[in-house]
């Protein structure tokens, strides 16, 4: 199988770099560094499709952990990604952009295998909005309140996959808690100190398939 990964900044690149060191026995695995945001996250998607024709795509990297019980460190596969700032009137769902989904489901058999190497499964809301106040993850969960996680580029990757007819997944990270006091202070000393083998988690995933 062809596996394209894609993330969105240059330290994840790195750690994912390290944890699918020595390839994969069974799949031929490109990783990609997009850039922060949706029109980046799509771009890179597209060139992805367009350049290695994977047969899954996987969008990896860090996120903020919304979800009850949720720990820095956790692992989160998006059963569901959706948009949480976008807005094509009345007409779509609030998250929905007109004429597409207002949701984007990964295939049921990878979620499961995602569970099985630790992942815990539920909806990722994506948006240009770097959450660092539990104001604005607050904000967020009032219109998407079953989110365990909030991202930047997971459902822009995930709409230019169902565009393109390719399977698609989201395997996150919980890098900090937007809801606690300290959620800027855990997001630094994530990358200051704990995300060695952090990534591990896709490799697991890879490697189970």
């Amino acid at each position: 199988m062809k596996i394209g990964i894609i993330v969105a900044m240059e330290k994840e690149l790195e750690q994912l770099r390290e944890a699918v060191a020595g390839g994969s026995r069974r799949h031929q695995v490109t990783l990609q560094k997009c850039g922060i945001g949706k029109v980046n996250a799509a771009l890179g998607a597209q060139r992805m499709i367009d350049d290695s024709k994977p047969d899954l795509v996987i969008s990896s990297g860090c996120a903020g952990g919304v979800g009850c019980g949720l720990n820095v460190c956790d692992v989160v596969v998006g059963s569901t990604v959706a948009y949480h700032d976008v807005y094509c009137g009345p007409e779509a769902a609030l998250g929905q952009v007109q004429g597409l989904p207002p949701t984007y489901e990964a295939p049921r058999q990878l979620v499961e295998k995602a569970v099985q190497t630790g992942a815990k499964a539920g909806l990722i809301a994506s948006g240009d909005w770097f959450v660092d106040t539990k104001e604005k993850a607050k904000h967020i969960l009032e219109s998407k309140p079953e989110a365990i996680a909030i991202d930047m580029e997971s459902a822009a990757i995930a709409q230019v996959c169902w565009l393109n007819n390719v399977p698609f997944i989201s395997l996150r990270v919980i890098s900090d808690l937007p809801l606690s006091e300290d959620n800027r202070q855990q997001y630094d000393n994530f990358w200051a100190t704990i995300a060695n083998n952090s990534f591990q988690a896709t490799k697991a995933f890879i490697d189970s398939l």
